[in-house]
């Protein structure tokens, strides 16, 4: 994991086209602008991470299995 010190109105890129931007810092919370290609899709982790549950309970397969087919297509 690469962790970085960034101020407010200071940016990140992430290959050349996203540009994560800190937007302000207030207390334990950052507020964050992301500019990317509208074909990448952005989700909170938590809500992520819910799709995905929601997609594994969808296809009748087991989380094992699942992560099979994701080792399986990676490789690709």
């Amino acid at each position: 994991m690469l962790v970085l010190t960034r101020r407010s109105d200071e940016a990140v890129k992430i290959g050349d086209d996203i540009t994560i931007t800190i937007v302000e810092v207030k207390g334990n919370q950052v507020r964050l602008g992301i500019n990317a290609p509208s074909s990448v899709k952005i989700y909170r982790k938590e809500i992520y991470e819910k799709i995905m549950a929601e997609n594994i309970s969808s296809s009748g397969l087991s989380a094992k299995e699942f992560e099979k087919i994701k080792e399986t297509l990676n490789k690709f």
